[in-house]
C-alpha cells in the first residue's frame, strides 16, 4: 500500500494506493468538539442527508441511481472519538476498471449530492430541509432514543457511565437526548448544517486501486468547502480525580437477568500505556476464555453468564460488563475486586502476556483484508496520532509484567452499577 497526505487549505485529502480490492472506497469526515446538546443534530444530519438529495427527492430514486452505479452502496455514522465527534459518509463502488470509464467520477457526483446538494423546501423567509424526509428521520431517531431501555447491555453501560461522570465527554449518550430533538425542526437542522460546512474539520479519504493525481483534481473540483482549517487539539480526555471509595448504584428492570457493569478510571497514564500496556492488562484481566475474570469468576464459581473487560484508552478507564443473577451481586464484586489485587501483585505469567501480543498482532494483520479497517487505520493516524501496524507491532512485543503492574497499580474501581433484574418489587 502507498499512502499519500495531501494538503489543501480547507480540508486534507488521503490516498491510500492498493491493488488489493476491486472495489474504491471514499469517505468524508467532519469533525469537531464533542457537545452533548450537538448529538442529536449530527446523527439526524445523517439520517436527513441519506434519505433523499435535491436531484433524487425520495428513497426510491437514490436507490435507482445506485442500480445504475452498479450497485454502489453508501452510508453516514456518528461516534465519538474522546473529546471530539466524527460524522462520516462514505461510498463504495467497483472500480471502473471493471465497469466503463467514467464511473468514478459519477460516484462522486453521487457523493457531493448527499454532501452539499441536499432536499430542501422552497422558502423566501429561511432555507429549511424537506418536511417529509425531516419527518421521515425524525420518526426513526425518536424511536431510536424512546427504546434504548430495551438493551440492557447498552442501557446499563450508559448509566454506569453517567454515574461516573456526568459531565465527562465519555458519559454522552451516543444517540442523543430526548429532550434536545423535542427542540429541534427542519430550519433549525439546516441552519446547524450550514455550521458544520463552515467549521468543521474536514478530511477526506480514498481506498483502492486509484492515481492520486487524478484524485486530487477531481475532488478539488467538487468539494466545495472553503473554510480556513483549525488545528485540531488532542482526542484524549483527562481522568480526574477519583472517589476515596467507589460508589454503588442499583435500578430496577423487568428483564430476569441482571447487568452489572464496574467502571474504573486510570488517571496519568502515559502514552505506552494507554496504547499498548492497557491492551495487553485488559486482555489478561477479562479479554477471553483464558482471562483471570472469565476462568475465576465464571468457570470456578459459577457467578455469571458471560464477563469481560474492555479498556477505552481515549477516555482513560476501564469497564468490566458481566451479565448475572441479582443475588449473586456481592460475591460477584468480591471476586472481580480480588482479581484486579491479584493483577498489582502480578500474579500472571508470560505466558498470558504472550497470548495478549499474539491477539493483539493477529488483530492488527486482519486490518488489511478489509477497506473499512485499512480507512480506520489512518483515520487513527491523523486523528490520534496513532503508529501504523509495524510499529504497533514492534511497540506491543516491547510490553513487560512490571509495565502491566505498573499500570495496574493506578487503576481505581470508580463506580458499581447494577440493572437488577428478578423481582424487585421490594427492592430500591
Amino acid at each position: 500500500m502507498n499512502y499519500k497526505k495531501i494538503v489543501k487549505p480547507s480540508y486534507n485529502i488521503h490516498i491510500i494506493e492498493t491493488k488489493k480490492f476491486k472495489t474504491v472506497t471514499v469517505k468524508v469526515n467532519f469533525k469537531r468538539k464533542l457537545k452533548k446538546d450537538e448529538i442529536v443534530y449530527r446523527n439526524m444530519l445523517i439520517n436527513v442527508l441519506c434519505q433523499s438529495t435535491e436531484k433524487y427527492p425520495t428513497k426510491r430514486l437514490m436507490e435507482v441511481k445506485t442500480e445504475d452505479l452498479y450497485d454502489l452502496s453508501y452510508q453516514g455514522s456518528n461516534y465519538a472519538s474522546g473529546r471530539y465527534s466524527v460524522m462520516g459518509f462514505d461510498i463504495v463502488f467497483l472500480n471502473e476498471k471493471y465497469t466503463e470509464h467514467g464511473m468514478f467520477d459519477k460516484s462522486i457526483d453521487f457523493l457531493i449530492d448527499i454532501l452539499f446538494k441536499p432536499n430542501l423546501d422552497d422558502s423566501k423567509m429561511q432555507k429549511s430541509f424537506n418536511k417529509k424526509a425531516f419527518d421521515m428521520s425524525y420518526k426513526l431517531l425518536e424511536s431510536s432514543l424512546k427504546s434504548l431501555k430495551e438493551n440492557p447491555s447498552v442501557y446499563s453501560k450508559i448509566r454506569m457511565l453517567e454515574y461516573m461522570d456526568v459531565k465527562s465527554e465519555s458519559s454522552f449518550r451516543s444517540c442523543g437526548y430526548l429532550e434536545d430533538l423535542e427542540k429541534m425542526d427542519a430550519r433549525k437542522l439546516y441552519k446547524y448544517y450550514e455550521s458544520v460546512l463552515k467549521k468543521d474539520i474536514v478530511d477526506i479519504f480514498v481506498i483502492g486501486d486509484v492515481d492520486s493525481k487524478r484524485i486530487e483534481k477531481i475532488l478539488e473540483d467538487k468539494i466545495n468547502i472553503k473554510t480556513i482549517k483549525k488545528e485540531s487539539e488532542s482526542h484524549f480526555i483527562e481522568t480526574k480525580q477519583t472517589k476515596l471509595f467507589a460508589k454503588t448504584y442499583k435500578e430496577p428492570t423487568s428483564y430476569s437477568q441482571s447487568q452489572l457493569v464496574m467502571g474504573l478510571k486510570i488517571p496519568k497514564m502515559s502514552d505506552f500505556e494507554a496504547r499498548y500496556v492497557l491492551n495487553a492488562y485488559s486482555y489478561i484481566l477479562g479479554g477471553g476464555p483464558d482471562s483471570k475474570l472469565f476462568k475465576n469468576v465464571r468457570e470456578k464459581n459459577s457467578l455469571c453468564y458471560s464477563i469481560t473487560s474492555i479498556g477505552q484508552p481515549l477516555n482513560g478507564i476501564l469497564v468490566i460488563t458481566s451479565g448475572i443473577d441479582a443475588k449473586n451481586f456481592d460475591k460477584t464484586v468480591s471476586l472481580v475486586k480480588k482479581e484486579l489485587k491479584e493483577m498489582v501483585k502480578g500474579n500472571f505469567n508470560d505466558e498470558d502476556i504472550m497470548k495478549a501480543k499474539i491477539t493483539y498482532i493477529n488483530s492488527l494483520k486482519e486490518l488489511e483484508d478489509n477497506p473499512q479497517n485499512i480507512l480506520s487505520l489512518y483515520t487513527g493516524m491523523e486523528y490520534l496520532n496513532s503508529d501504523g501496524i509495524d510499529e504497533r507491532i514492534n511497540r506491543i512485543n516491547k510490553v513487560n509484567k512490571k509495565n502491566i503492574m505498573s499500570l495496574a497499580s493506578k487503576i481505581k474501581l470508580d463506580t458499581i452499577y447494577l440493572l437488577e433484574g428478578g423481582d424487585n418489587s421490594e427492592k430500591v
